[in-house]
């Protein structure tokens, strides 16, 4: 061919695409209907930055898997080395803030797989904590209230702090870190509405209702030298019949760069589960700062015999911005219908109270 019928051909093509003619042995596919694979282009290329792709986010999509298989199979994770595993359950319902920050991208970055795969870490999430979020039951004629609160041996308003547990009406108070001179401060302030009450060590009991049979509880960890006395058995007497409570404060555990340090805990949550185990009364109350929360494995040996709270996360710690309930309301042959927090005292937690009811 000629260079100037090659020229001329080539004109030819350009007035016909201008003029939208289709070229000669094709088929012109409408603006309106062009798509890319695998994307759905409502409006053309011209549309092209309000496109929803499924091969977009793939980044997204696996993290979405990698939260639902978290959520689901969290006990899969080792506990070793650093405590690993009970690492993630203490912050576990946080999870959802996770899925809610994946739905944002996934929408900014318009990623219809991601969007499905969401589905997954939702479900997860609802089957595990949604219970929790329900409103509690009415309350029945068989029903205790409890408080549970650890009132720090720094805290400087231990009468303001009694009157403020007072408030929420509960048959039964558990404190921790009792010590002197405040603790004398609680048993004056709370007398004239609990007139009994038990102390063994840093940890008391007071009660609308008669105690009895109330003694140390030896849940001292191997290697603790110095007095260690954080436990209390006594039983109660209710109007609903005679019921053991347990007041403890399990070892505190401290998170750094090797993981979670919870030996100590863990082994004083076993010596503990040991006791309550053996408890000969039926119904048994456990309320205490256990540094744990209710899905950490470490506390295996209490959750494993013991029912926990049905409605209400009430994260009790720290004071100031609560991240885990680490305060715990347990029974054995009786229900934590609800469990919710009080307002703050001059404690670096946060009170927790609790409904019972009797089976």
């Amino acid at each position: 061919m000629r260079p100037g019928q090659r020229a001329e051909r080539m004109g030819n093509q350009v007035e016909r695409e201008n003029s939208g003619a289709a070229p000669t042995g094709r088929t012109r596919v409408p603006r309106w209907a062009r798509c890319r694979a695998g994307q759905w282009v409502p409006g053309g290329e011209g549309n092209a930055g309000r496109r929803w792709a499924w091969t977009r986010g793939r980044v997204l999509t696996a993290f979405a898997v990698l939260t639902a298989g978290l959520l689901a199979f969290h006990r899969a994770v080792p506990n070793s080395p650093g405590h690993l595993g009970s690492l993630l359950e203490v912050f576990l319902p946080w999870l959802g803030l996770v899925v809610v920050l994946l739905l944002g991208l996934a929408l900014l970055r318009r990623s219809a797989t991601a969007l499905v795969a969401l589905l997954l870490p939702t479900a997860a999430w609802t089957y595990h904590f949604g219970g929790l979020l329900l409103p509690g039951e009415e309350s029945g004629p068989h029903d205790l209230v409890v408080v549970q609160h650890n009132v720090s041996d720094e805290n400087t308003d231990p009468a303001g702090t009694a009157r403020a547990l007072t408030d929420a009406g509960p048959d039964l108070i558990a404190l921790q870190e009792l010590v002197a001179p405040a603790l004398a401060v609680y048993e004056k302030t709370l007398a004239p509405d609990y007139p009994y009450h038990a102390v063994r060590g840093t940890v008391g009991l007071w009660s609308k209702h008669p105690l009895t049979d109330a003694r140390l509880l030896d849940i001292r960890p191997q290697g603790v030298t110095e007095p260690w006395n954080r436990g209390l058995r006594a039983a109660v007497h209710t109007p609903h019949g005679e019921i053991a409570a347990y007041v403890a404060h399990l070892p505190s555990v401290r998170v750094g760069a090797s993981g979670l340090a919870s030996s100590s805990r863990d082994e004083s949550a076993g010596l503990l589960g040991e006791a309550v185990a053996a408890e000969p009364l039926k119904t048994v109350l456990l309320l205490g700062d256990l540094n744990g929360t209710v899905d950490d494995r470490g506390l295996d040996p209490l959750t494993s015999r013991m029912d926990v709270a049905r409605r209400g996360f009430a994260f009790s710690f720290p004071a100031a911005l609560p991240l885990a309930r680490i305060d715990q309301v347990m029974a054995r042959s009786a229900t934590v219908a609800h469990i919710r927090t009080l307002p703050a005292t001059g404690s670096d937690h946060l009170p927790v109270t609790a409904r019972i009811t009797l089976r």
